[in-house]
C-alpha cells in the first residue's frame, strides 16, 4: 500500500512521516537548509508481517501543487495533515479537493503540533476539520491528534495505518504493466535507475519494457520493490528499476514518462473523459486551455465538451481532452485539470476511452459507448454495451481497459450473445442484433436484385454500407460467410447475391448479342473493338459497350483490355495454346505466343497480361509461367443468358 501526505505548507507532514517511519523524506540540500519540502520525498515502513508500506511526502507550498500531484496520483491511502495552531488552510482545502478528484476514499487525518497549543484548542481544531471534510469522500475517516516532536498519538495513528494496510492496494494487478516515472538517475556500478508507482500489471527481472511516449526499448536488469531487492513487482507498489537499453539515458527520461509492457504500449492524444468542474471554478467553454495532470506528469491541453457548449461550476459532463503530446492513459485512470498558469485547480475526473476520435465525437453512438464505459466493473461495462449498442469490440475494449484478451470477463447479460473472431479483432454481438443485421442484408439484396436484374450482386463493402452502415465491417464480413454456409447467400467472385438469383438480360440485349456473337467469333483471337462492332451494326457505341459488360458478368465474354472483348470459347482456346507452349520448357514468351496465335505483338502481350491478372499465369521478368492451379477464367459461375 502507498500512503501519501497532503496538507498546507509547514503543517508538519515531513516530521510526521519521520515519526512514523524513522526516515527523513527531505532528500535535497535546499530542503534541509530552508526547512520546507520542495519535491516528492519517499520513506518505507516494514511491518511485522513482512509487508513494507511506502510513503510519499508531498510539498505543501501553493506554487508546488504540480509536484504534489505527481505523487498523489499513485497513492492508495491519504494522510491529510492539519496543524492544530492554524487549522485548515488554503492548501489544505486544495489538496483535499485534489484527493477527491483522484477518487481517493481511504485515509486518516493527523492533527499535528498539539504540543504547541493549549489543550482547549485541540477539540476546536477537530471540529474545524470535521466541517471541512463533511461533504468529501473522507468525511468518515478518523482524526488523530499527534505530535511529531514528542511522539504523542503517533502509536495510535500507526496502528490505524497498519489495520488499513490489511486491505492492500486497490490498483489492478491484471493487465499490462504500467509505471509512472517520477525519478530517473544513475548510480555508480549500477547504471540507469527509474522509480515510480506501478499503476497496473506485474514486472519481473528480464522483462522487456518501453518508455512512453518516446518508444524507447528497455530491459529490466534488476528490481527493488518498496525499497527491497526483489525479482518481481506489481500494481500498488513503489518500484525502482535498473534499466538497460540502446538509446536509454538519464537525459532521455523525465518525470511524467511511463514505463509500460511492450505488448501494452499504446500512447494516445485524445482522451474521452467524464469531467467534473470544481464548485469554485469558472464556467468552462469549448476549447478552454488547461493543464492536464495524470500519473507523475502534466502537460498543456484543450477541453472539448461533448454534451453542451458550457459546463457550469460544480457540474459534470462527458468531454474530450486534446493533449499537446501523447499520453499513456487508460480507461478508469483519474486526472486533474488546472488553469494554464497552474495556479488554480479547475476540476478533474476519470478517463473513459483514451482513444477518442477527432470526428463524430458527439454522435449518439459515440456517447452511448462512453456511457457504457462509465461502469467501472468490466463485466457490467460489456453488458451495457450489448444492451445499448448490441455489439462490443472486445479487442478495443481490452485496449481501453488495459486488459489482456484472456482477462476479459463474461458480461452478466440475460440475452444470448455470440463471439465473432476476425482478422481485425474479436467482437461480442447480441443474438437479437445479429438477427437484425442478417435480416437487413437479405432484405437489401432482394430489393437490389429487383432493381438491377442484369447485375450479379453487390460487393461486401457496398452491401455493408447499404444494409448495415453502423455495423463493424469485420463483423459483417463474418456474418456474410456464415449466411453463405447456411445456404442463405451465395458468392460469385466478389459479388454477393441470393442463391436463387440469376442475371436476366433484357430482350433488346439478347437480340444485340445474337448480332455481336458471330462478329466476335469470326476472328476469335483478334476480335473487333467496341467502336468497330458499333460501326458494323450501326448501333450506339455506349449501348454495345454496356451490353458486352453485362455479358462479361455472365461469363459469356471477357474484357481482355479496354473495350476489347473475347468470347468465352476464344479465351478457353487461348488457354490451351498457353498450355501447349508451356509444356515444352514450363514458360511462355510473348514472341512465341504471338506466333502461335498469329496476332500482333501488342495484342499478344495484352492477352498474356490478362492471364497474369486472373491468376492463370505468373510473370517472371519477360516470361510467363503457368500456375499449378487451373485458371479462374470467369471469376464466377457462368449463368445462362435469358
Amino acid at each position: 500500500m502507498i500512503i501519501g501526505t497532503a496538507g498546507h505548507i509547514d503543517h508538519g507532514k515531513t516530521a510526521l512521516v519521520k515519526a512514523l517511519t524513522g526516515v527523513d523524506a527531505d532528500r535535497l540540500k535546499e530542503e534541509k537548509a530552508r526547512g520546507i519540502t520542495l519535491d516528492l520525498g519517499y520513506a518505507y515502513w516494514p511491518l511485522a508481517n513482512g509487508e513494507v508500506l511506502g510513503f510519499i511526502d508531498v510539498p505543501g507550498h501553493e506554487g508546488l501543487v504540480r509536484n504534489m500531484l505527481a505523487g498523489a496520483t499513485g497513492i492508495d491511502f491519504a494522510l491529510l495533515v492539519v496543524a492544530a495552531d492554524d487549522g485548515p488552510m488554503p492548501q489544505t482545502q486544495e489538496h483535499l479537493a485534489i484527493l477527491q478528484l483522484l477518487g481517493i476514499r481511504r485515509g486518516a487525518v493527523a492533527l499535528t503540533k498539539i504540543d504547541a497549543v493549549a489543550a482547549a484548542r485541540v477539540p476546536e481544531a477537530r471540529e474545524e476539520i470535521r466541517a471541512l471534510l463533511a461533504n468529501s469522500p473522507l468525511a468518515d475517516v478518523p482524526t488523530f491528534p499527534v505530535s511529531g516532536i514528542t511522539g504523542q498519538g503517533v502509536a495510535d495513528l500507526r496502528a490505524h495505518i497498519e489495520e488499513a494496510a490489511k486491505k492492500g492496494s486497490q490498483k489492478p494487478a491484471e493487465g499490462y504493466f504500467r509505471l509512472a516515472i517520477d525519478r530517473a538517475f544513475t548510480l555508480n556500478g549500477v547504471g540507469l535507475v527509474v522509480t515510480g508507482t506501478a499503476f497496473s500489471g506485474r514486472v519481473r527481472v528480464g522483462d522487456r519494457l518501453v518508455v512512453s511516449p518516446a518508444g524507447l526499448d528497455a530491459r529490466v536488469r534488476s528490481l527493488h520493490v518498496q525499497d527491497r531487492k526483489a525479482e518481481s513487482g506489481q500494481a500498488g507498489q513503489r518500484c525502482a528499476l535498473n534499466l538497460t537499453g540502446e538509446r536509454l539515458s538519464k537525459e532521455a527520461l523525465r518525470r511524467g514518462d511511463w514505463l509500460v509492457e511492450a505488448a501494452g504500449y499504446a500512447p494516445a492524444q485524445r482522451l474521452d473523459v467524464r469531467l467534473t468542474l470544481a464548485p469554485a471554478a469558472k464556467t468552462l467553454t469549448q476549447w478552454t486551455a488547461v493543464h492536464f495532470h495524470l500519473g507523475a506528469g502534466s502537460q498543456p491541453a484543450r477541453v472539448v465538451l461533448l454534451e453542451g457548449e458550457t459546463l457550469a461550476p460544480g457540474g459534470a459532463m462527458l468531454a474530450q481532452i486534446v493533449l499537446s503530446k501523447p499520453e499513456e492513459a487508460r480507461g478508469l485512470d483519474r486526472f486533474v485539470l488546472r488553469d494554464p498558469s497552474a495556479r488554480h485547480t479547475l476540476g478533474g475526473g476519470v478517463v473513459l476511452d483514451p482513444y477518442g476520435p477527432a470526428r463524430y465525437r458527439r454522435s449518439p453512438a459515440r456517447l452511448a459507448w462512453l456511457a457504457a464505459l462509465e461502469h467501472a466493473d468490466h463485466g457490467e461495462a460489456l453488458a451495457a454495451l450489448l444492451e445499448e449498442a448490441g455489439e462490443a469490440d472486445l479487442s478495443l475494449f481490452a485496449r481501453v481497459r488495459n486488459l489482456r484478451r484472456e482477462e476479459l470477463p463474461q458480461p452478466p447479460v440475460p440475452q444470448p450473445s455470440c463471439g465473432v473472431t476476425t482478422r481485425s479483432g474479436d467482437y461480442l454481438v447480441s443474438e437479437a442484433r445479429w438477427q437484425v443485421w442478417a435480416g437487413a442484408i437479405l432484405d437489401r439484396l432482394a430489393r437490389y436484385h429487383e432493381e438491377h436484374p442484369d447485375l450479379v450482386g453487390i460487393d461486401a463493402e457496398r452491401l455493408q454500407r447499404m444494409a448495415t452502415p453502423a455495423a463493424p465491417r469485420a463483423v459483417i464480413e463474418a456474418m456474410l460467410e456464415e449466411l453463405r454456409q447456411q445456404g442463405k447467400l451465395a458468392r460469385s467472385g466478389p459479388w454477393w447475391h441470393l442463391p436463387e438469383h440469376r442475371i436476366r438480360l433484357g430482350q433488346s440485349d439478347v437480340q444485340l448479342w445474337q448480332e455481336l456473337s458471330p462478329l466476335l467469333a469470326a476472328h476469335p483471337f483478334e476480335p473487333p473493338r467496341v467502336r468497330d462492332l458499333a460501326g458494323c451494326l450501326h448501333e450506339e457505341e455506349n449501348r454495345v459497350r454496356l451490353t458486352l459488360k453485362r455479358l462479361a458478368r455472365l461469363g459469356e465474354v471477357y474484357e481482355i483490355a479496354h473495350d476489347h472483348f473475347f468470347t468465352r470459347q476464344a479465351v478457353a482456346q487461348l488457354a490451351e495454346q498457353l498450355e501447349t507452349l508451356a509444356a515444352k520448357n514450363g514458360v511462355v514468351e510473348a514472341a512465341a505466343f504471338r506466333d502461335r496465335i498469329a496476332t500482333g505483338r501488342k495484342l499478344a502481350i495484352r492477352i498474356l497480361e490478362f492471364f497474369d491478372r486472373i491468376g492463370y499465369t505468373r510473370r517472371v521478368r519477360d516470361e510467363h509461367r503457368l500456375r499449378r492451379q487451373g485458371p479462374a477464367l470467369a471469376g464466377m459461375e457462368r449463368q445462362t443468358v435469358c
